[in-house]
């Protein structure tokens, strides 16, 4: 017994051409993103220095 195989149909050049899609994609969403997450990296990263610079001040606050 013999296998069995489709055969593509005959495509003329330009009709494959018609066929060939660019790939351009989108990164504004994730340029926004970044921007986001890197804003509160910094921020997040500011506060720890300034509770880093106060930081005998706030541990005898709580301790009395």
């Amino acid at each position: 017994m013999s296998k069995k195989t489709k055969r593509q149909a005959y495509r003329p050049a330009s009709a494959l051409a018609a066929k060939v899609v660019e790939f351009n994609p989108d990164y504004s969403i994730i340029k926004r993103d970044l921007k986001r997450i890197g804003m509160l990296a910094g921020m997040f990263f500011a506060i720890l220095i300034v509770l880093a610079i106060f930081q005998n001040q706030l541990i005898a606050l709580f301790v009395k």
